[in-house]
């Protein structure tokens, strides 16, 4: 793709091993792309994009916003990609939008490739009214959550929803159970048991992966990009982690998911194939090749996951999230974790974490056009650098 070239490492870029807070004076947020900038910017990219591109709204959240989806490429094998799921999360929201102008108006080898042998559906601020607020919830009282749901009357909110925000975080609102409805018995009371679709913004993505399905008879691949905190360090290497990727968390490696012996389609060998080439990508367009010590990358890592050590059980079996969700309907699904949610990190770093989060995604999209992906070792994702 030709914006490739963007990912070039900076010699102005700051190191991996840079001071990781922020001064409370230094939080802006006013640099990223808000909600109604998004939508000009999306008609921007349609009307150049010579009918590559297509935009579509999926849903309205609680506030009335308009939950984009865009979409580009004629491919059989569909990568669906969600930015802003926490509205505080949002250098994906930056590197969807410029993805999609690329794949739009490109004609490089790499862009024609991944036009003609994806299709890419992409959300960049999925959580549009939580992204307003600066904030991981969204803006959806309990009381306007029964008014909507009678079913629920009497019933106390999921773990999930937050009496403070007055909002449910939405990764927590999904399920395998893709007919699943909000009702008492599907109250979860734990990040175990899967979410009950209650919020306006899961049911849209639901609706749109369900849709997807039925088109094209799957979805090979769904990547959620998030934020972590901006002090976490690799257990490998004394750098800060700049992005930590993860397969879903279902179950413990040990014993085998028994948990999930219903769900045949998990492919927990795809999402680690998936998450490599993700890494793949960041080291290729991020410079030097080797993601421990280049500036630019900062260290690509392994996220959080199942572990045994030193006494110490530690399982992230997350049965809510949209991840886990789609894992089990059969899609390999990768997490992005990205150095610093923008509340307490404003701006910073913004065009280089951006960048790294484009090259991984184009890393993974290259690879699923080209078919490579598939031929990946999936034990060669723990060859990462460690971050938990």
């Amino acid at each position: 793709m030709c914006a490739v070239t963007l990912f070039a490492p900076s010699s102005a870029a700051e190191n991996g091993n840079a001071n990781c807070e922020n001064l409370p004076g230094n939080r802006s947020a006013s640099g990223w792309t808000n909600y109604e900038e998004l939508g000009k910017q999306l008609a921007q990219i349609e009307a150049t994009s010579h009918g590559r591109v297509d935009v579509d709204v999926i849903g309205q959240s609680q506030r009335g916003r308009d939950i984009y989806a865009a979409r580009v490429g004629t491919g059989d094998r569909v990568l669906l990609i969600t930015s802003e799921i926490h509205g505080n999360e949002k250098t994906g929201t930056e590197a969807l939008l410029s993805m999609l102008k690329t794949l739009g108006s490109s004609g490089s080898p790499q862009a024609q490739l991944i036009r003609e042998n994806l299709t890419v559906v992409a959300v960049p601020k999925f959580n549009p009214d939580a992204a307003e607020l600066n904030r991981r919830q969204n803006d959806f009282p309990w009381s306007e959550a029964v008014e909507k749901f009678p079913q629920l009357a009497g019933t106390n909110p999921p773990y999930y929803y937050s009496n403070g925000a007055q909002g449910f975080d939405v990764n927590r609102d999904f399920s395998a159970d893709l007919t699943a409805e909000p009702s008492p018995a599907t109250r979860p009371s734990n990040e175990t048991l899967p979410g009950m679709f209650v919020t306006n913004e899961s049911r849209a993505l639901r609706d749109l992966y369900v849709d997807l399905r039925n088109e094209f008879g799957k979805v090979d691949t769904y990547v959620d990009l998030h934020h972590m905190g901006p002090c976490s360090q690799n257990n490998d290497s004394d750098q800060y982690v700049t992005v930590a990727l993860d397969f879903p968390p279902l179950g413990s490696e040990i014993d085998g998911n028994p948990r999930y012996a219903d769900w045949p389609l998990l492919d927990q060998d795809s999402s680690r194939r998936h998450a490599l080439a993700a890494a793949q990508g960041m080291i290729q367009h991020g410079g030097n090749g080797n993601a421990q010590n280049s500036p630019f990358v900062g260290g690509v890592s392994q996220y959080v996951h199942y572990q045994v050590a030193d006494g110490y059980s530690f399982d992230r079996d997350y049965a809510g999230q949209a991840r886990s969700a789609f894992a089990l309907n059969g899609s390999a699904t990768v997490l992005f974790e990205v150095r610093g949610q923008s509340h307490a990190w404003g701006q910073k770093q913004k065009g280089q974490l951006t960048a790294a989060v484009e090259a991984g995604i184009v890393g993974i999209a290259e690879r699923m056009a080209d078919g490579s992906v598939d031929n990946l070792n999936h034990t060669d994702f723990y060859q990462l650098p460690k971050y938990w």
